[in-house]
């Protein structure tokens, strides 16, 4: 492996635009509620907020699908939300950002999978984030739902360039599927996977994006002191060609046959919010793999849109313009990338 050129990553990202990329999906919505704090109540120990606006956004695997739009590709997305308001606005929001929904199932007295953040803050100052709730029921597809789920992906993906499994653990995503899956998908098309819980059973990926928590969990091991062996290990146990280690401050490690390669941290590590970076790494590799880049090449474009997004709030996004930006504000950073 060699380092790759700011010139090249920045040809790369120009060929971003149309590429066409499948994310089977748990589809998660992500709202935030924002007041103002008024006092603390005398009903109990809490703030009470001036309520101030609320906003729903593409979350978990539907962020993987908002941050390949939002690069200028295009996403395939293959889901499930429920028959409820929450998936309701879900997808409009997918429709109104120019995202085919035409993949995603709509399933009868299933409750869309919904993250709830309640920030409060003064009015000119960041927010904090006070409490979450949770909306998680367990899917359970079907023979039928699965194959028209299935039909989808041959009717929608015969020029996919790459396909992303993005398995939260709402039901949408069983590591059973995935030869299936494959065989619908065109030939070479490479497929990643991001499993928050068990991605040691989807064997046959071409490559994933664990973060260190991940890996440490699957392997029992303390990366810090050995991530080049138990990176390699891991690869090996998931009979994946690649695999991209993302490790915060650290930056990333990609496995590949050819050897270890380590890519130092894009920007600070005084992030603002870490919520849904994997999303963007994923979405980023997955797109850059389809626009003809080397595993290297996609790994250095995903760590410099991570850094992008970490310096936002919430559940983010960046662009192709974000990106080339990061790219030419810091082209040593590919000098001291490790092969």
């Amino acid at each position: 492996m060699m380092a790759p050129t700011p010139e090249r990553l920045l040809d790369l990202v120009d060929g971003f635009a149309g590429q066409e990329v499948v994310l089977w999906a748990d589809l998660v919505a992500d709202r935030f509620i924002t007041g103002t704090p008024k006092r603390i109540s005398r009903e109990a120990p809490v703030l009470i907020l001036s309520h101030d606006r609320e906003e729903t956004i593409p979350g978990g695997g539907a962020n993987a699908v908002a941050n390949v739009a939002a690069l200028g590709g295009r996403p395939l997305p293959i889901g499930v939300v429920g028959d409820d308001d929450n998936g309701a606005a879900l997808l409009d929001i997918l429709r109104q950002r120019g995202i085919s929904t035409d993949g995603i199932l709509r399933h009868a007295g299933y409750r869309t999978p919904t993250k709830t953040r309640i920030l409060g803050g003064a009015r000119h100052a960041i927010k904090q984030q006070i409490v979450r709730y949770d909306i998680e029921d367990e899917l359970v597809l079907n023979g039928s739902e699965r194959d028209e789920l299935l039909n989808s992906l041959s009717a929608l993906a015969p020029k996919a360039g790459a396909a992303i499994l993005s398995d939260y653990g709402y039901g949408t995503v069983d590591p059973v599927l995935l030869p299936r899956i494959r065989e619908r998908l065109p030939e070479g098309c490479p497929i990643l996977g991001d499993s928050r819980y068990r991605l040691n059973e989807f064997q046959g990926l071409d490559g994933a994006t664990p973060n260190t928590e991940e890996a440490e969990k699957l392997l029992g091991v303390d990366l810090d002191n050995e991530v080049d062996a138990a990176g390699e290990t891991l690869r090996k146990q998931l009979a994946a060609r690649f695999l991209l280690i993302t490790r915060g401050s650290s930056g990333m490690a990609l496995f590949t046959a050819d050897g270890v390669g380590h890519v130092p941290v894009h920007g600070t590590d005084q992030v603002a919010d870490v919520t849904g970076a994997g999303d963007t790494v994923i979405g980023t590799f997955a797109l850059a793999l389809a626009a003809g880049a080397t595993p290297l090449e996609a790994a250095c474009l995903a760590n410099y849109a991570g850094g992008v997004v970490v310096m936002k709030m919430g559940t983010a996004t960046l662009t192709r313009e974000e990106l080339r930006a990061a790219i030419q504000q810091d082209p040593e950073l590919l000098q001291a990338v490790r092969c």
